[in-house]
């Protein structure tokens, strides 16, 4: 039987890409954190609440470094899939995107690997402001990684600022290529859901502790803290998506039709909740949704018209299914998250926040929802790209190399065995720190760590 290379070769990236992108979303959001915890740490006049901030800081340096290890781990392989896989996008959008991302390694990488040395060891060899300046630029450097991706990638879907010259997509200003059309909406998405998924791990960790009636006041702060992140970010991403699907409805229409499940071109477009795409018949089945209100979110105008699937042929349109469903579990997480978070804000006002109680138990299961839907987001953006690899430029059928499909199918069955042992590795870890402990951390300058009050929002209970 012979395999279709093509589509193992996207079935690899989509596998590949979308295992690595959950540990730099949560090296960004530890990362953060971390700088606030020690810049608490260097204003607190107490030596009580330095030695908290202290001590959290310490605790939750080891999962940044497990989780930037794996993201490390997972992505050095991309690059060689761009030339070994797609081969032909890499010379046809290669001198705009091969520098974008030649970018990222010269900034944002180099900056991470320069300082991520004192962070990670150099606590008693530096000064406390060195050692804080290194973790702000350790920081700093997981954001510039994400700019320089995303606006590679953005550039994919909104490309602009070159020209063809002999079929070869040529830089003309880079200022245009970077901050593409869709590049600041993508990449402010993109840092808050990673800021958010983080609050919510952190929450879930805080809860775990309470629930096993283990170092329960450091598990309690644990919530606090994570859960009012959550509280402002939630609405923040809202907004943001919110202006996000308007400049995508604006250079992207039919993906906008696709996430819809919108057909034809018309007005007084609902907004479904559910419904299941034919799109042999160009129709939905089982609709259920809210009169108007899609025209409304997107237009402004419950009467606003909106471009359908049918507008344009069959080949140039996403696969509808995917994007309809993964944009719908996506929101549906983000207002999940929206309103555990606001529901633990009102716990704490009531002084329950912190119980042992069905409430933990759901924070608790909750930790990886935030990175589920940014999952589901790729995909939303990835699939609903289709059929271009370079929007108006490259399909992807002309995008990838002439390797053997049993080739692909050879090395994206060992991504799949070496990539699984990796995550079984990273979970046990993860789970090993966690019942270690803060109070099982070894720091010299901590001599009163045994019943020091662990809490990071000391005196707000």
């Amino acid at each position: 039987m012979e395999l279709d290379a093509l589509l193992l070769s996207r079935i690899q990236f989509a596998f590949t890409i979308g295992y690595h992108i959950i540990f730099p979303s949560l090296s960004i959001g530890l990362a953060f954190f971390l700088a606030i915890l020690e810049g608490l740490e260097l204003n607190a006049k107490a030596p009580e609440r330095k030695q908290t901030y202290r001590r959290a800081y310490d605790f939750w340096l080891r999962f940044f470094a497990l989780s930037f290890g794996m993201g490390v781990v997972s992505g050095v392989v991309l690059s060689y899939e761009i030339g070994t896989n797609w081969g032909r996008f890499s010379e046809i959008a290669g001198p705009v995107v091969g520098p974008l991302m030649s970018f990222e390694v010269l900034s944002a990488f180099f900056l991470e690997a320069g300082f991520l040395g004192i962070m990670l060891l150099g606590r008693n060899r530096v000064g406390p402001k060195v050692h804080y300046f290194s973790t702000c630029m350790v920081s700093l450097g997981t954001m510039i990684s994400a700019f320089w991706i995303l606006s590679a990638n953005s550039f994919m879907h909104t490309p602009a600022g070159f020209e063809i010259v002999d079929g070869i997509v040529m830089p003309v200003d880079w200022w245009a290529i970077v901050f593409n059309p869709s590049f600041p909406y993508r990449y402010f998405h993109m840092v808050v859901a990673a800021l958010l998924s983080t609050s919510f791990v952190i929450a879930a960790v805080g809860a775990w502790y309470v629930i096993h009636n283990r170092q329960v006041d450091f598990g309690k702060d644990l919530m606090k803290t994570g859960l009012l992140a959550a509280a402002v970010l939630a609405p923040t991403q809202v907004v943001i998506g919110d202006l996000h699907g308007l400049n995508t409805l604006e250079h992207q229409p039919i993906k906008v039709a696709a996430m819809e499940g919108h057909w034809e071109t018309g007005g007084d477009v609902p907004l479904l909740l559910f419904a299941w795409p034919d799109e042999e018949a160009e129709e939905n089945h089982f609709e259920i949704g809210i009169p108007k209100l899609a025209s409304l979110i997107l237009t402004h105008d419950p009467s606003g018209e909106l471009q359908g699937l049918t507008s344009v042929p069959a080949e140039d349109r996403p696969p509808v299914a995917p994007v309809f469903f993964s944009f719908r579990l996506m929101v549906g997480l983000g207002m999940l998250m929206l309103g555990l978070a606001w529901l633990g804000m009102f716990k704490w006002w009531r002084g329950t926040l912190g119980n042992n109680d069905w409430f933990a138990t759901a924070i608790r299961f909750c930790s990886p929802i935030g990175f589920v839907a940014i999952l589901a987001g790729w995909v939303v953006t990835e699939v609903g790209r289709q059929p271009w690899t370079v929007t108006g430029l490259l399909r992807t059928s002309g995008a990838s190399s002439l390797v053997p499909g049993q080739d692909v199918a050879f090395t994206l069955l060992a991504f799949v065995v070496v990539y699984s042992v990796l995550f079984v590795a990273f979970v046990l870890f993860f789970r090993h720190l966690l019942r270690k402990g803060p109070g099982s951390l070894t720091t010299e300058s901590l001599p009163h760590q045994g019943n020091a009050r662990p809490a990071f929002l000391a005196g707000r209970d």
